[in-house]
């Protein structure tokens, strides 16, 4: 039951703690704050349609919204699982359009979830490191040693050397690239 209330108190204190940020993150953002709100308005509400699914799961799925257009990243279990996901968060009153890289669970994949930790870690790091890219415009998720990147960046001089970085984090197998430039 503790266990519980932890995992609860965290996942109401994660949008809270996002929302510290967005001063910041308003600075640093390609977008404008009222397409920053909108967007972040569209997270949540598919974050919450997920969390009272009985199918979809919260934990499964990594959701952003970049002005209004969704990305949905993830493993699934089951078909009807990847499905129930897509269905709900394309009636996310604001969505324009999605883009999804779903791919089947893999038990015997050469990555567990540890690992697939650490790979996304080091590709955050080197991102940051990089000072000629606004990395908290770039989201991060490695599943199965396959890295996504997606979001918005300022060039394809961005999008370039973020994907460079990628590819040189030893264990990244694969990456896929759904960045795209405002510029």
């Amino acid at each position: 039951m503790k266990t519980f209330l932890c995992f609860m108190l965290l996942l109401f204190m994660v949008p809270l703690l996002n929302s510290c940020g967005t001063i910041y993150g308003a600075a640093v953002d390609e977008r404008n704050v009222s397409t920053i709100a909108s967007d972040h308005q569209i997270k949540a509400g598919i974050l919450k349609k997920f969390t009272d699914d009985e199918l979809v799961g919260v934990l499964d799925f990594s959701v952003s919204s970049y002005e209004g257009h969704v990305y949905l990243i993830g493993e699934y279990k089951t078909t009807a699982q990847k499905n129930r996901a897509i269905e709900l968060a394309k009636k996310e009153e604001g969505v324009t359009g999605m883009t999804t890289y779903l791919i089947p669970e893999n038990p015997k994949a050469a990555c567990g979830t540890a690992q697939n930790l650490e790979l996304t870690a080091k590709v955050k790091a080197k991102l940051i490191g990089d000072k000629d890219i606004w990395s908290t415009n770039i989201d991060v998720k490695t599943m199965q040693c396959i890295t996504v990147l997606w979001g918005l960046v300022g060039s394809k001089v961005e999008i370039e050397k973020a994907i460079r970085h990628a590819r040189s984090v030893k264990g990244v197998s694969q990456v896929k690239s759904f960045l795209k430039a405002v510029k």
